[in-house]
Formats: structure tokens, sequence, C-alpha cells
């Protein structure tokens, strides 16, 4: 099987295997318990804590562990939103269609169920979300965007630094969903600028089932989870100590392997898109053609059924994703590639290809030659 579905998740990396080991066993103690056992829990937490925050240039105690990037978005969201209820009666909430369902459904639930008002932001015809597009959506009612750094279907990078500045102008909290970005892209929250910040470690060879999320300090939450005062009173029950620790160790990988990763996905990535492009007539290329994730390719192909073409090169020998995995085996076209204005007949189509330390030229080349064949059988079964 060649693995083409690194943003939908990723193996392992065996250096952060080995860093969680001891913690499932030999120190197994409990991090809130106060004998030596406990006491190396919970130092392995705060180890990993503070290495996280080396690398977001923030402070140790602005790192809240969570179980994954989707309780991250709820947190800062949920949180940002119920505390704002507390302490004014601003109600505005911004953000887009092209965002993670975790960001994208909080949102429509806070507004449907709680009473908050929901601005969608416009989008470029890349996907992106523009600093003219924060700007004309502010009112003073307005008290907090949501704006993804980088999008996981379409790859396209969002200038989060710029759109920080307009939040902070206009006196309203920035969230950015990280998790597709921070295998690539500098994390850096004081370049950022931003408020909150969710990251989730399986999309950096970390395990599933952990993440963190960035609070800076003075941004209130009201928490989703309580019980006994973990994570600063924020997020509630007993630590995952090999989990968390994983996630530090891929974290730092991530950040000092990161030019090295990129060299090595970005030529493959350029070999996909000018291959796919050129050789299947009726494809497109969906998010920005240059300031996209160096290692994400995705496309819209006319008259093709996604999820059947995606079974198709399953059988083929080859992981492919439709958008977000999230998405796959839905029916309908994903509201990300239909927020980009393209019709159910282009829309239904979508292929995301994304690579990995593991992809290699040979990998590519036979995916290539692959591929035209099977989306024309795809157009042929659907035309039927």
């Amino acid at each position: 099987m060649i693995y083409l579905d690194y943003a939908a998740t990723t193996p392992v990396d065996q250096r952060v295997l080995d860093a969680m080991l001891p913690y499932f066993r030999e120190n197994f103690g409990n991090p809130s318990s106060v004998h030596r056992l406990g006491q190396k829990a919970e130092t392995a937490v705060e180890s990993a804590r503070e290495k996280v925050a080396a690398i977001l240039h923030c402070r140790a105690d602005e790192i809240v562990f969570t179980s994954c990037g989707s309780e991250s978005d709820n947190l800062a969201l949920r949180g940002a939103a119920m505390m704002e209820r507390i302490t004014s009666s601003r109600k505005w909430i911004l953000t887009s269609k092209a965002e993670h369902h975790a960001v994208s459904k909080t949102a429509v639930q806070l507004e449907k169920e709680y009473g908050f008002l929901l601005e969608w932001l416009d989008l470029d015809e890349h996907g992106a979300v523009t600093v003219e597009s924060l700007s004309k959506a502010v009112c003073n009612d307005t008290f907090l965007a949501s704006v993804m750094y980088a999008n996981n279907e379409i790859g396209t990078i969002n200038p989060i630094a710029e759109l920080a500045k307009i939040a902070k102008a206009n006196n309203i909290l920035l969230h950015t969903d990280a998790v597709q970005a921070a295998a690539y892209l500098d994390v850096n929250v004081e370049k950022l600028g931003v408020d909150l910040m969710s990251l989730g470690g399986h999309k950096f060879y970390g395990p599933k089932g952990v993440g963190a999320l960035y609070v800076r300090k003075g941004t209130k939450l009201l928490p989703h989870m309580t019980g006994g005062g973990q994570e600063f009173g924020l997020r509630a029950g007993t630590q995952n100590v090999p989990y968390i620790v994983g996630f530090a160790e891929a974290l730092r990988l991530a950040a000092e392997e990161r030019d090295s990763r990129t060299a090595h996905v970005r030529p493959l990535r350029d070999h996909i898109i000018g291959q796919v492009l050129e050789s299947i007539p009726d494809s497109k290329l969906t998010g920005h053609p240059e300031n996209r994730l160096p290692n994400h390719a995705s496309f819209v192909f006319k008259d093709v059924d996604g999820n059947l073409l995606l079974q198709m090169l399953d059988s083929a020998g080859f992981a492919c994703s439709s958008g977000s995995a999230c998405k796959t085996g839905n029916p309908e076209p994903s509201e990300v590639i239909t927020s980009l204005g393209y019709d159910r007949d282009w829309a239904l189509g979508s292929l995301r290809i994304t690579l990995g330390v593991d992809s290699s030229p040979e990998h590519v080349d036979e995916f290539l030659k692959s591929l035209p064949a099977l989306v024309e059988k795809a157009r042929g079964l659907n035309r039927k």
C-alpha cells in the first residue's frame, strides 16, 4: 500500500514511541499523586509543557493539554463564548466555511443553541481569508474570530499574523486551528500574534488522542470539562502522561527537522501538481498554487464521483482522501470545495494527495502512472 494521506494522520515516529514507552509501565503514576511515582509522572507532564512552550515561544502555563485538535478547537470557541456571556454583551463570532468542522459546527451550535451571532467571512478564489474580509466583517459587538492557519482540504495558508493585527486593533480574540499547519509551518505565537491556537499530535508523527491549546495569558475561558482542576482548571481529568510526552517530542522533532522535511516533500508535491494538470482533462488545482502546505496537492475532476475514485485508488494500492478524513464516505460535496464556487459536477470530484517522510519519487511515479486511467474509468461509470 502506498500511503498518500498524511494530512489525515501520520505514523508515530519511532523516536516518539521510544520516549512514550516508559510511561505506560515503569513510570505509570498519576501526576496528581503525592508519592514519588506520581511526582515522576508530574515532572514528565511539566517537562513536556516546557518543551512545547519553547517551540511556541510562550510561557509553559499558556499550554493546555487536551485529547485532540477538535477538543482544543471546542475549548477555544466554547470557552471564549461562555466567558464572554458572563463578562460582556458582545455576541458576534466570525469564521469561514473553509474551517474544519470542529470550528464551523461549534460556531453554528453556539449560534443556534446559545444565542450568539455568527458571520461567515468571505474567502478569496483560493479559499483564503483576507485582511480585507476580516476588516469588513468586524463590528463593535464582535468578540472572536477563528481562522485556520492552513487548510486541511486544499492546503491554502492564511495570513494569520496580518489577521491578528486586525483582531488586536479591534479588541477581539483571534483563534487559529493550526492542527494541519504545525507539521510544516512556524508556530511561534509571538510572530503570529494569536490569542488561542489548537494543535493535534497525530498530524506530525505523534500519537492520536492528544492535542494542545495555546491560551495567551489574560485570555479568559470558561472550562468545558470540570473536575479535579488539572490543566490550570481549564481541562479536568487525569493527564495522559505517555501521550503528552509523545506529543511534545513529536512537536520538537517537527520544529527541528522542518527544513529537511519540507525540502523532501515540496518537489514531490510540485511534480504531482504539474503532472496531474497536464495529463488529466477537466482537472483543476484547489487552493493556492504557491502559498500552500509543502506536502499538499488537491484537485477537482469534473464528472467524477470522488468517493468512487478513492475506492478505485484503494484497490490499486493507493491511500488518498477526497478532502478531510472526516468527510470520507459522505455523498455530499465538501463545504470547503463548494465555498470556492465550484458547481456540483466539479465539487463531487475532489481528491487530496498528501506526502510525508516515507514518501518517495518511486511512490509518486507509480501513483501518477495509475491515476489518469482511474479518473477516466470513474468518469465512464459516473456517466452511465
